[in-house]
């Protein structure tokens, strides 16, 4: 696992540097690099032993996990490099190296200006999220949670758009911040265990089930909800997100859209309700509110818009929301869900930004009243565009269906009314995706109008992930049944 961090950055550093030897080297240095990360992660999973798999994944036993690393580093305080991967993680890191090579494929043609270190940064930003979802000392966790914000930060700032300065500055303080508070959390978790045990550590495996006073559990547990609530990002602390995606590159929309919302969503499951339990099922009818109002709230926003790219930003609240609500129903059944809903929405939404991008980059703007039509002039863009919109409002077939199907159905067991409310959000989400593709696509269009349709590359790379989003809808007990033992070791672990 370790190496799997040194692929991704050294291949950036890689990147950076090879821009002196030839323009279009850094480009296919981080193809390869990401490329060689993916298959050193297949064949290392390959030569797991099947068994392995179906073993409970339990807190307090890293040897039933799939892998774990585990290395001193500042043993005064009990601080490891530790790193692991069960079924959950092992998902998200696969989910985050295919969307390193989709970002570098809408990224193509797209960056012309100091094109090394764009890849760098894109490298880097792998690397911090892969670290997030493999980490398992809880200050390394904060670690590669905030180095990973830096080089996205850069992405945002140098190759955004007009409005980059601002929307990255935003992004970074709104994150930044709110990792803060989880450090904080981490910090006080530490020093009661020390209390307790004798001696600091910082290893999920001693930290869960560590006694904490019911009230400073609490505060304790808001600090970490907090920072992942706006990572996710929840309703009322999504306002950085629409300015990020809209001004971000297409490869920094992709990164997240795709992975970088989903740590927030992932920090919740492992470590927030697991660590808190009593806690978090107190602060639960909160948490599935604030759920339900996201996913009413994005959906509202997302029909007033005519900026393609925050259109689809805030239909990103508004499918977050439905995770949120999965994981505070905190039942198998909507856990899965929750965790279906992730790959989904990281994937379809991906997909929807590489469409924005690409129309920006042929026609300069971002504007649908500007659009129209545009099935005319690029038929196979609009064909990808009407299958992902389609994804994205939930059609039954397709991985999103599955993923909101799971989460109602797990909601409505503990809270039917909350499911309701949830349940408009599938109306609303059809209304504002089917205007999104009426207003750019439909209509008449201009046959003077030069807009260049997909060629071999954008085709391929969208087709991945069609097939990605039918297999996933079609047949999802292969993913189901990879997370099957990490939701039932999480679920007993926080006493559900």
């Amino acid at each position: 696992m370790v190496y799997l961090l040194l692929i991704l950055f050294l291949g950036g550093g890689l990147a950076w540097l090879s821009e002196r030897w030839h323009p279009q080297a850094p480009r296919w240095v981080a193809l390869g690099a990401v490329s060689f990360a993916l298959l050193y992660l297949a064949v290392a999973v390959m030569r797991l032993p099947a068994e392995h798999f179906s073993l409970l994944p339990a807190a307090t036993q890293p040897d039933t996990w799939l892998a774990h690393t585990r290395l001193e580093w500042i043993p005064r305080f009990g601080i490891r490099f530790e790193l692991a991967l069960d079924g959950l993680s092992l998902t998200l890191v696969a989910l985050t190296l295919l969307l390193g090579l989709i970002a570098l494929s809408s990224s193509w043609s797209e960056i012309d200006q100091h094109s090394g270190f764009f890849q760098a940064n894109l490298l880097w930003s792998l690397t911090g999220v892969v670290g997030v979802f493999m980490a398992l000392d809880l200050f390394l966790f904060f670690v590669f949670y905030e180095v990973m914000l830096v080089p996205m930060y850069l992405l945002i700032a140098i190759w955004g758009h007009e409005g980059r300065a601002y929307a990255s500055m935003k992004f970074f303080i709104f994150t930044q911040a709110s990792g803060l508070l989880m450090l904080v959390s981490i910090v006080v978790l530490a020093y009661q265990h020390a209390q307790v045990s004798g001696s600091y550590s910082f290893s999920y495996f001693d930290l869960l089930g560590s006694p904490l006073d019911s009230s400073l559990g609490f505060w304790v547990m808001l600090g970490f909800f907090l920072a992942f609530t706006v990572k996710l990002p929840g309703f009322p602390f999504h306002t950085w997100l629409p300015d990020a995606h809209t001004q971000a590159p297409t490869a920094g929309s992709v990164l997240l859209a795709g992975i970088l919302l989903k740590t927030g969503a992932y920090g919740l499951l492992r470590f927030t309700i697991p660590l808190f339990p009593e806690a978090s099922l107190e602060f639960a009818p909160i948490a599935m509110a604030l759920g339900a109002a996201g996913i009413i709230y994005g959906a509202v926003l997302a029909f007033a818009q005519s900026d393609f790219k925050r259109l689809v930003a805030y239909s990103s609240v508004s499918h977050m929301g439905f995770v949120l609500l999965g994981l505070y129903a905190w039942n198998s059944i909507a856990v899965q869900g929750a965790i279906v809903q992730m790959v989904a929405h990281g994937l379809s939404t991906a997909a929807l930004f590489m469409v924005a991008g690409s129309l920006q980059q042929r026609m300069h703007t971002r504007d649908m009243s500007r659009m129209g039509g545009l099935w005319l002039n690029a038929p196979r863009m609009g064909a990808c565009a009407l299958f992902f919109t389609m994804a994205s409002l939930g059609l039954p077939g397709l991985g999103n269906f599955v993923a909101e199907f799971l989460v109602l159905l797990g909601l409505f067991q503990v809270a039917p009314r909350v499911a309701v409310v949830a349940a408009l959000g599938l109306v609303t989400g059809a209304i504002y995706s089917l205007i999104m593709l009426q207003r750019s696509f439909q209509g008449p269009g201009d046959p003077e109008r030069a807009v260049p349709d997909y060629g071999g590359r954008e085709m391929a790379t969208m087709l991945l992930m069609i097939a990605l989003l039918i297999w996933l809808g079609v047949y999802p007990q292969a993913l189901l049944d990879l997370t099957q033992p990490t939701v039932d070791s999480l679920l007993s672990e926080a006493g559900s």
